[in-house]
């Protein structure tokens, strides 16, 4: 019997067939996130402004995925709750806990988008950053620079990976985003491997100065006034300290008042900004009634809030359709979040902080369709610090012991026994800019949320959210909750305990007292 060699080269390409390894099936993943919106302002949450303002893009993710009703930030502010979103960890963990006098977000700690850069992803990241140091963790990145990271809505500069600075001149950073996300998929990312790209708008982020072509949007509407519009605060001080209201708090420049000639740059700054803080009371025409003035400034400031989440919206519809028409929806986990909710004229307010339910809360939707049932609702309590660790879940890459988030992959497979989550921790510690927001700290369970507000005042309240949705009536003084108050605290510290916050109240102050310098400087009135 003869054997046959096999010859040389076609015993080398044998070889190679047998080293050729398997393509990466893995998800992708696109993780759109923006700015300070609220639940109100997304119709798949039927809110009071969902049949005046419509959002048919981001509406498809709930329609074509899950919609979840209780995902919470950890600190309703966005440096420290992108932090938590990239690290998995509360803000005094992962050392960015506020803006304002908190330096800037330590870069060389580990985060969800290195851990799938490491384990075969191909990551992006194009938009708003607003952490201070330069991204770490993706192959390329084009983040918001100027502003404070912030950004300007018209004329955006932007940072680039390998150090570049470029203009965008004349253009409006919504487009510039979307046309960014959209090249980076079509001509940038590595076809071989699966993607992770974060998609990250400014908007609707204050001075909500709308695009081209949406300035017009809801000119003839009437924005319906949300129920809580004239609260009184009654029985909270916290909330009647702060420097929120529409009518006594925002500034000039943010409702578009044109102004005087020839002023300095300093003169133009001063007058911009007037109306920012408490007693700087201003009016566009001295015969308006109190009611009159508060309604004039709800409706051009809500007006101009959502023609930026109008243009978002369209911009989020581009990339949806692309992935629809090039054939990567099947696989392709897509996510809608913002950094934190918003008050869109909600105890007559607007911006964010508290722990109350519309700053608290943010919106998550979720589609994948090759896992997830469409049309799902969820009332799980979730937190921003489950992010990382269900993105790596989802990537099939391992969780780090350290992460203090949980995956909520078990509910996205119908697999979750019972409550993911008995309550919540929340905390919040800048003082007192930019709004006077005194810190708090809190805990939220699925029916009752208790808060201590604790920097100079001493108060504690207690919301029954069943009987209670808006936060109306403090029960903290109610005898007939005492014992519910009582088992609430004994939570509280335990959940506090649990996540290393086992600090006294003047280690807390100090805290919110500490003044780190940041990379950027302020160039004009937030």
């Amino acid at each position: 019997m003869k054997t046959q060699k096999i010859a040389p080269t076609l015993f080398a390409f044998v070889s190679l067939l047998g080293c050729v390894q398997k393509s990466d099936t893995r998800p992708n993943i696109l993780f759109i996130m923006t700015d300070d919106h609220a639940l109100s302002a997304i119709s798949a949450y039927n809110g009071f402004l969902a049949k005046v303002a419509p959002t048919p893009n981001i509406d498809r993710i709930a329609n074509e995925g899950i919609r979840f009703n209780n995902m919470f930030c950890t600190n309703s502010i966005s440096g420290p709750s992108r932090a938590a979103i990239l690290t998995g960890k509360f803000a005094h963990v992962n050392g960015f806990y506020k803006n304002e006098g908190g330096g800037d977000f330590d870069g060389s700690q580990q985060t969800f988008p290195k851990l799938l850069q490491e384990n075969g992803y191909q990551t992006a990241l194009i938009g708003k950053w607003h952490l201070g140091t330069s991204p770490t963790g993706f192959d390329f990145y084009k983040v918001l620079f100027n502003k404070e990271g912030q950004g300007s809505y018209f004329d955006p500069v932007f940072e680039t990976s390998g150090g570049l600075i470029v203009e965008e001149k004349g253009k409006y950073s919504t487009n510039v985003i979307k046309e960014g996300a959209l090249n980076w998929l079509k001509t940038q990312r590595d076809k071989d491997k699966p993607f992770m790209l974060m998609y990250q708008f400014k908007a609707p982020h204050r001075p909500w100065e709308p695009g081209p072509g949406y300035e017009n949007y809801l000119a003839d509407v009437t924005i319906p006034h949300p129920a809580t519009f004239d609260d009184d605060y009654s029985g909270r001080p916290a909330a009647k300290d702060a420097w929120m209201r529409i009518d006594g708090h925002l500034n000039r420049k943010n409702l578009k008042i044109q102004p005087p000639k020839n002023l300095t740059k300093d003169e133009l700054s001063a007058w911009n900004s007037f109306g920012n803080e408490d007693g700087e009371f201003w009016t566009p025409d001295s015969t308006m009634s109190d009611e009159q003035r508060k309604d004039w400034k709800f409706q051009r400031y809500a007006k101009d809030y959502l023609r930026c989440v109008k243009a978002a919206d369209d911009a989020i519809g581009e990339v949806l359709d692309y992935l629809d028409k090039s054939g990567l929806a099947e696989n392709t986990i897509v996510i809608y979040t913002s950094d934190q909710g918003f008050y869109v004229g909600e105890h007559g307010w607007f911006d964010k902080r508290f722990m109350y339910e519309e700053s608290m809360h943010m919106p998550l939707l979720i589609r994948y369709p090759a896992k997830i049932k469409a049309g799902q609702v969820n009332d799980d309590l979730l937190l921003n610090i489950d992010f990382a660790p269900t993105l790596l879940d989802l990537a099939e890459t391992k969780i780090p012991a350290d992460v203090q988030g949980k995956s909520f992959l078990p509910i996205l497979n119908n697999l979750a026994d019972g409550d993911f989550r008995e309550a919540v921790y929340y905390h919040y510690y800048e003082f007192p800019y930019w709004h006077h927001v005194q810190p708090h700290y809190g805990i939220r369970t699925s029916r009752y949320k208790l808060i201590h507000f604790y920097y100079s005042m001493d108060v504690w309240e207690l919301y029954d959210l069943e009987n209670d949705p808006h936060e109306m009536k403090n029960l903290i003084e109610e005898q007939e909750y005492k014992t519910i108050i009582e088992d609430l605290k004994i939570q509280l510290f335990k959940l506090m305990k649990e996540n290393n916050m086992n600090l006294s109240l003047s280690e807390l102050r100090a805290m919110t007292d500490a003044r780190i310098e940041r990379l950027y400087k302020v160039e004009d009135a937030n």
